[in-house]
């Protein structure tokens, strides 16, 4: 159980760390972005199964954070591998339920299992002195843990739909790629967290 001081440092640690990498790296232009030709990009990512946006597959994963709108969401498994939502520890809620719930470990599962399958489609270099993709100011932070890794796998940072209203930009973090993925995938993680986000059980009553 983490204090709500605690956890509030650590959503700010979050947002800032991907503000200034994301802000340190990318100023990318729709009209003047070059895609790297699908040969290339093939090239340096190997073949088309190493094209999915994870780099383990879900049951390899042990847990996962999402921001969104300046809120960290974690998810974690619990000992038999279902997976559990903490939410955002604050205040008299943090002791709140760390049990997982059938219902929404099968939520979560199926939310993370497609994003398991969601493959890199195009492939854009950076363009440092032109405008971003809306990574600079990212729709969603999502990182993922392996299993006994106190450290992320990996880190993405989630920009704007693509004029094609059917993909989103995404970054990982480090790389030097923009790549775009299917936009639902992020629809789906967005649907998640508001189907889990329920309001707090009222206050006991004072006898």
């Amino acid at each position: 159980m983490k204090p709500r001081g605690a956890m509030r440092r650590r959503i700010w640690i979050i947002w800032g760390a991907f503000a200034v990498l994301v802000g340190a790296i990318v100023y990318v232009d729709h009209k003047k972005s070059v895609e790297i030709p699908r040969e290339v990009a093939e090239s340096i990512h190997g073949i088309e199964g190493s094209r999915l946006l994870l780099p383990v597959p879900p049951e390899g994963l042990a847990a996962v954070e999402l921001g969104h709108r300046g809120v960290l969401h974690r998810f974690d498994r619990d000992a038999s591998g279902a997976w559990l939502y903490h939410g955002v520890h604050q205040g008299p809620q943090a002791n709140h339920e760390h049990q997982a719930n059938p219902a929404q470990a099968e939520l979560i599962s199926k939310a993370f299992a497609a994003l398991g399958r969601a493959r890199m489609e195009r492939f854009l270099e950076l363009d440092l002195n032109a405008q971003s993709y809306g990574l600079t100011a990212p729709q969603m932070v999502i990182l993922v843990y392996g299993k006994n890794q106190p450290l992320p796998l990996a880190q993405f940072a989630v920009g704007d739909v693509a004029p094609d209203r059917m993909s989103r930009y995404v970054l990982k973090v480090g790389g030097n790629t923009v790549v775009t993925i299917a936009d639902y995938q992020i629809e789906n993680l967005i649907g998640l967290i508001e189907k889990l986000q329920l309001p707090p059980p009222p206050a006991a009553a004072k006898r």
